[in-house]
């Protein structure tokens, strides 16, 4: 009698050629010069033990017949080229394997495809060593992390976030940062605002002496705007009394006295001979002084 032995768990019995007289244990056929499998110390035809006894591939459906090798892996069994990576068709015999959802075997680099982040550009895989950037728990590869604008490639450069959407620095400034009342550019950072408009802080200096104005007192003329002390001494009216400019907040009042081509602080503004103050009252001028209206009769 020759034979050979098959093992594995459930799957153990022996294969031979019957030289002795026995009748199959299922067809009740005498297996003498047959060739039989021997089970659970039952002999049986071919037919018999594929019909009964056999394993059924996890993949094909088919029993694993008595010549065919047969694969086992927790309880699970199959035909040697059955035995193959789900995704790829690659044949795992011998090779290292991942038993999926389904009862489907993968290998090792299907696997690691399978499971790695997809990216949100692309929606493919992202697998280890690839260049990738993150950003709240999404991910995308380095060259599918684009403006939404302009579709240059941000990769790992400078963006601004807007809902679901992602731009460049130059892209965000043009769309929606507020642009400068004087240079007209965009404001990226910083900034001020007077009479409802935005300004880059050193846009909005003094027309004379070129300082920033920002948190400081101003005096605006038309389209320009002076520093306090520029305004003293470029802009602002000289007393025909003290010399000194007029402006707010200087001296010891604000009242202006203007007369002809000349203009006096309301408190400078006095007779020549008597000092008293003429603001609001009457007053005379001769010969280009002023008087009340009691002095020129004493000239």
């Amino acid at each position: 009698m020759a034979f050979h032995r098959h093992t594995g768990p459930g799957s153990s019995y022996t294969v031979g050629t019957m030289s002795e007289r026995f009748d199959c244990h299922y067809c009740r056929d005498p297996l003498h010069g047959k060739k039989y499998v021997q089970k659970e110390g039952r002999h049986c035809c071919v037919k018999c033990f594929e019909k009964f006894c056999a394993n059924t591939c996890t993949e094909c459906k088919k029993p694993i017949g008595a010549d065919s090798k047969e694969l086992h892996f927790k309880n699970r069994y199959w035909h040697d080229n059955c035995f193959r990576c789900f995704k790829c068709y690659t044949s795992l015999v011998n090779e290292p394997f991942m038993l999926r959802e389904n009862n489907k075997v993968w290998c090792s680099n299907c696997t690691a495809t399978e499971d790695a982040p997809r990216c949100k550009g692309c929606f493919k895989p992202i697998i280890a060593g690839d260049q990738n950037v993150e950003y709240k728990k999404m991910v995308w590869h380095k060259d599918c992390f684009t403006c939404s604008q302009c579709r240059q490639v941000i990769g790992s450069g400078s963006f601004f976030p807007k809902g679901d959407e992602f731009y460049c620095v130059s892209c965000h400034e043009h769309k929606f940062a507020k642009t400068c009342a004087k240079c007209k550019n965009p404001i990226t950072s910083g900034g001020l605002t007077y009479q409802e408009k935005p300004w880059h802080s050193e846009c909005f200096i003094c027309s004379n002496c070129k300082k920033p104005l920002g948190g400081k007192r101003f005096t605006p003329v038309e389209d320009d705007f002076y520093c306090v002390e520029c305004y003293k001494e470029c802009v602002a009216k000289k007393c025909a009394g003290c010399k000194n400019p007029i402006t707010a907040g200087f001296g010891r009042g604000t009242s202006v006295v203007n007369y002809e081509d000349e203009s006096w602080h309301d408190y400078c503004f006095k007779c020549t001979k008597c000092a008293r103050g003429l603001a609001n009252k009457r007053f005379v001028c001769h010969n280009g002084k002023i008087y009340c209206a009691e002095c020129p009769k004493r000239l």
